[in-house]
């Protein structure tokens, strides 16, 4: 594949194959005088007041996807974002070619003798492409820096090979393009080159090859190939729900979580948690007694390792019959706060009709977790804390006496304010009363 330099490195050995084709069939003696060519924009290739003269200009004027190579080697990263390939990046190149003149007629010989070479060269051979970005026998250092640059562009080795094609465009595009180039219009010919393909040279996972398509059959010593079944229902582990008891909304620190779904039955099970604040994925044993169906998880009573906040579940096992692990999809549960400050609970305000409400918590909050007190249907921000705590405390400015039913919110989960073991549901008495 090619670098970044291969857009360049294309102008570059078109520029050379245009000026090696007029020299070959000796243009500057048709037009009586040299001829140059270039690679500008049209308002530079003469300055104002500057008399034209016999010029070829070849302007790269869009560059857009190719349509054919575009999707090439995705998906390019895996679901945590880690790099799985290179994909390329591939590119069309869209050109103007221009030509002015000096005099009468010049004009047309020149744009006639260009087309006449693209159209026979409708690709660029490789050997083409090395010779026009690495002359050889000249010495290197001699060259410009820009073009000294050009021949590291691997564009010769790209796998697949660069294509001229000529391009129709109508007159109201040419307009347009003239017109936004804020240039006076020269006789010019359009060509579409295709496809410079630019690869990133970062590492990638490199997959190690198939051993096996299936198990080994211990009779017959034959691979069992592709399993198949006669109904919809997907033959790899699946969870379909994730339930707190109660039916709760949110699970706390030390109740059990129930797990529902197909296929959970086999060796070396393990619930695999993870969470946007934790650096890694924690491991929980399921309890006895799991079935294929159903399966539950004990959420382990640790303030300081277990945020609240919300968690990805998925179960990792062995199946029955394979010699490998399988991961099944992931669901959500949320890990609720819990306000461990004996309650109902009493405040006096101070001078200034502020009320301050110290509370201890579980688990413990982390500095870059957001904590707030939802007072009645009031949200008080928790003042500054220490990097992890399980005390908080919230000022409510000009606070009225009343009692109010009080949750803990961190990172946008509650703590549970309603009891729904009993029927009909309850409220806990979770009161603070502000006092005069």
């Amino acid at each position: 594949m090619s670098n970044a330099l291969a857009i360049a490195g294309v102008t570059a050995v078109l520029k050379d194959l245009l000026n090696n084709g007029l020299i070959d069939h000796n243009v500057t003696g048709a037009v009586g005088g040299n001829v140059t060519v270039t690679a500008l924009p049209p308002d530079r290739v003469f300055a104002a007041g500057t008399q034209e003269g016999n010029q070829l200009n070849l302007f790269l004027h869009q560059v857009t996807p190719n349509p054919g190579w575009r999707n090439a080697g995705l998906p390019s990263r895996d679901e945590r974002g880690e790099r799985l390939t290179n994909p390329p990046l591939a590119l069309d190149l869209h050109y103007l070619l221009t030509a002015y003149g000096a005099e009468d007629l010049h004009a047309e010989i020149l744009l006639g003798y260009a087309m006449q070479l693209l159209h026979d060269t409708p690709v660029l051979s490789r050997q083409a492409i090395r010779t026009a970005l690495i002359p050889s026998p000249v010495n290197g250092t001699i060259l410009p820096p820009a073009l000294q640059a050009l021949s590291a562009s691997d564009l010769a080795e790209q796998v697949e090979q660069i294509k001229i094609i000529p391009a129709a465009l109508n007159s109201e595009e040419m307009s347009k393009l003239w017109s936004a180039l804020q240039a006076r219009y020269r006789p010019t010919a359009a060509y579409q080159v295709s496809v410079v393909l630019i690869e990133s040279q970062k590492p990638a996972k490199a997959s190690l090859p198939v051993l096996t398509r299936g198990p080994v059959d211990p009779v017959t010593q034959r691979e069992q190939g592709v399993s198949v079944q006669g109904d919809l229902i997907s033959p790899f582990p699946t969870i379909l729900s994730v339930t707190a008891p109660n039916r709760q909304p949110s699970v706390q620190l030390g109740e059990t979580l129930t797990i529902e779904g197909r296929h959970l039955d086999g060796t070396n099970a393990t619930v695999r948690v993870t969470n946007p604040r934790l650096p890694n994925a924690l491991d929980l044993a399921p309890l006895e007694g799991r079935t294929a169906t159903r399966l539950q998880v004990t959420i382990p009573n640790e303030p300081a390792q277990w945020p609240a906040g919300l968690y990805a579940m998925a179960v990792v096992l062995q199946r029955p019959g394979e010699t490998f692990q399988r991961t099944t999809n992931e669901l959500f549960f949320t890990l609720a706060p819990t306000v461990t400050t004996p309650l109902p609970l009493s405040i006096v305000r101070d001078a200034n009709g502020d009320a301050t409400i110290a509370l201890t918590v579980r688990p413990e909050v982390r500095p870059a977790q957001r904590a707030a007190l939802i007072l009645g249907d009031r949200e008080i921000p928790a003042q500054p804390h220490p990097p992890q705590t399980d005390r908080l405390s919230f000022v409510v400015k000009k606070a009225k006496p009343e009692t109010f039913f009080i949750r803990l919110r961190v990172d946008g989960v509650d703590s549970l304010l309603v009891n729904r073991a009993v029927t009909p549901p309850v409220f806990f008495n979770q009161t603070v009363t502000i006092t005069p």
